[in-house]
């Protein structure tokens, strides 16, 4: 194999066979593709594509690149992804509620990225939470408790780590089949039987048009189907944020006011929807009654709270988890000028605002402060009158609450008339 002959196919249009794409990850993951051939493949990829069946192969070629994990369990081990939100916290609550109702998951997870939330960083604001696990340490915690939540080890596709690096830096992250491959190679790296999948639209999204969703989650079906894992997919509404918060520990909050019965709304709502599809996909049925039934009876947070004291954390977090969760000094209401309706919210300004209080990263080397964010964040179609909360800031500093008081103001449009909450779950994908 010759990585230029690869990347001269890609160039004249052509697609490079299922061997030549694994040759090609496998360098990818050893270092004998250079840093240019990769770029020079990105593009290739990026300009002309690689249809359905080069898709499948390049994604397969990049979760064989390193170590797939073999489960030898009694009941199905499955997974749910998300593309990406904000206030989007359903790993934490959907992850344990699985494990009440007798399934396995084994969930590799991410950290933020861009203007979206990561599930690491919000279950690191629980003190002691190790979301750095040794195999060994992961294969016990799924067999005992029955879901994990850990982040990717150095030898879980491998490829993709090196290939996302240089997309990053040579303007070729806006690609369809880079994009599929990346995300499935992963999720796939960890041995599922069944996997469901977010496809978020909106204005807190990566994908603004349901049309772009829907393209999306055609290809991330399809594709992972093809390479031998039974997947569907939910697109659904990220018009504002899906939880009442923004921000690691804020939004762990939010997590256990719907673990414990406190709250419920689109969050819980969401959860349920996905939980149920997946759980039906696997043949277990009434699985969205099993989802539901399996929070409502705090069965589901018994399995959060196990896993917590299993990756580290406090042996009594669900029962007094208020006491664990970090605070941030500076906590400011934000109230509306005037009165009127919630016409629009402009989801990625939000979390972007979160990202500049310290909740995220600018630049990967940035700690994230757990405590900073929003909280209490008005809905689509809520009415308000002069004085009344559109959403309350956590901030270190006085001057960063002055600052993203001003974000939020512009972020928030109120409008004379009614508007209606938008729906939550726009196309169900199989």
């Amino acid at each position: 194999m010759d990585a230029r002959a690869i990347i001269a196919t890609l160039r004249k249009g052509g697609t490079p066979d299922a061997a030549a794409l694994a040759w090609f990850a496998q360098g990818l993951a050893d270092g004998s593709v250079s840093d240019a051939q990769a770029g020079a493949f990105a593009m290739g990829v990026c300009l002309n594509g690689l249809g359905d069946t080069g898709r499948a192969a390049l994604t397969a070629a990049m979760r064989d690149s390193g170590k797939v994990l073999r489960w030898d369990l009694d009941a199905p081990v499955l997974d749910k992804h998300s593309t990406g939100g904000v206030g989007d916290c359903v790993s934490l609550i959907l992850a344990p509620a699985l494990a009440a109702c007798g399934v396995y998951v084994p969930m590799i997870s991410g950290r933020g990225l861009g203007h979206t939330g990561g599930t690491l960083d919000k279950l690191e604001s629980i003190p002691g939470f190790r979301t750095t696990l040794t195999e060994d340490q992961f294969r016990q915690v799924v067999s005992k408790v029955g879901c994990a939540i850990v982040s990717a080890s150095a030898d879980i596709a491998p490829a993709d780590k090196r290939l996302y690096a240089i997309r990053d830096v040579t303007a070729t992250v806006e690609s369809l089949d880079l994009i599929t491959a990346s995300i499935l190679s992963k999720k796939l790296a960890a041995g599922l039987e069944g996997l469901v999948l977010d496809v978020k639209c909106g204005s807190g999204a990566f994908m603004k048009s349901q049309d772009d969703a829907r393209a999306l989650a055609r290809a991330l079906v399809d594709t992972a189907n093809a390479t031998g894992c039974p997947t569907s997919a939910l697109i659904t509404d990220m018009s504002q944020p899906l939880a009442s918060s923004l921000g690691n520990a804020l939004e762990v909050i939010d997590v256990m006011r719907v673990l414990t019965g406190a709250a419920s709304g689109r969050l819980l709502d969401l959860t349920v929807a996905l939980g149920g599809a997946l759980l039906e996909q696997a043949g277990i049925g009434d699985g969205t009654k099993k989802i539901a039934q399996a929070i409502a009876s705090g069965a589901a947070a018994e399995k959060f709270g196990a896993m917590v004291y299993a990756m580290g954390g406090p042996v009594h977090f669900v029962q007094d988890w208020v006491r664990f969760l970090p605070e941030a000094p500076v906590i400011r209401e934000v109230t509306a000028t005037t009165s009127g309706t919630v016409t629009t919210i402009d989801g990625e300004a939000l979390g972007l605002t979160v990202v500049a209080l310290g909740g995220g990263r600018q630049v990967e080397t940035d700690v994230v402060n757990p405590s900073v964010g929003l909280s209490d964040v008005v809905s689509i179609g809520d009415r308000v009158t002069k004085g009344h909360p559109l959403v309350r800031i956590h901030a270190a500093r006085e001057s960063q609450a002055d600052e993203a008081e001003l974000a939020v103001r512009a972020a928030i449009t109120l409008g004379d008339g009614t508007a209606s909450p938008p729906k939550l779950v726009l196309e169900h994908i199989t």
